[in-house]
């Protein structure tokens, strides 16, 4: 009894004001991020358009636990990957991104788990350059909209095709009609001729 109280109990005792130091000094740090957090949503939204690119970039270089973390910011999610999330976000302090940094110092000084809350923020802005990107990837143009067109394009070009052909006989028979009405007319004009020609008289023997 008197080695567990004057050795381990004392041990136990440091160990738990260590750590209520240590939460204390994290609910501190994620006040004061709190208090920052309107500056950061401007200083992202100025920023949004050079910071979609470098982002993205970063993202896909980073595992499949932090792209699931990003996207879904579960509590206690970034426990078991404490060292990849300390990673991603000095990634991200280092094209600076806002709210990145005082949120990467907190995470290496307290430990993910206690600073959830300035994390999560960085993640949901990080969010958004996400989920746009996989709508542009969803909506592709239809392929099969010119192809469509060319069978209109063969009715069509046919349709003309049998409008001149039909032009083309209505030619012909208006010629053969023609051709059947000039040999005609010279015959008729020829027996006029002849009933008013004068009939010469008969010559004397």
């Amino acid at each position: 009894m008197g080695y567990w109280k004057s050795t381990v109990v004392p041990k136990f005792k440091k160990l738990f004001e260590k750590n209520n130091v240590k939460k204390a000094a994290a609910a501190e740090a994620c006040k004061n991020f709190d208090d920052s957090k309107e500056d950061y949503g401007k200083e992202f939204e100025e920023k949004k358009t050079d910071l979609q690119a470098k982002v993205l970039e970063i993202y896909e270089a980073s595992t499949a636990e932090i792209k699931a973390v990003v996207k879904e910011r579960k509590e206690g999610a970034t426990k078991k990957i404490s060292a990849a999330v300390a990673k991603f976000l000095e990634e991200l302090s280092k094209i600076e991104f806002p709210g990145s940094k005082p949120a990467y110092e907190a995470c290496s000084k307290y430990g993910p788990t206690y600073v959830e809350g300035p994390i999560f923020f960085v993640f949901e802005k990080v969010s958004t350059f996400i989920v746009v990107e996989e709508k542009k990837e969803e909506v592709a143009p239809p392929a099969a909209e010119p192809e469509a067109a060319a069978p209109a394009e063969e009715t069509s070009s046919k349709e003309k095709e049998i409008s001149v052909e039909e032009v083309k006989k209505e030619e012909v028979v208006v010629v053969a009609e023609v051709k059947v009405e000039k040999p005609a007319e010279p015959e008729a004009a020829k027996a006029e001729a002849a009933a008013e020609a004068p009939t010469e008289p008969p010559k004397a023997c």
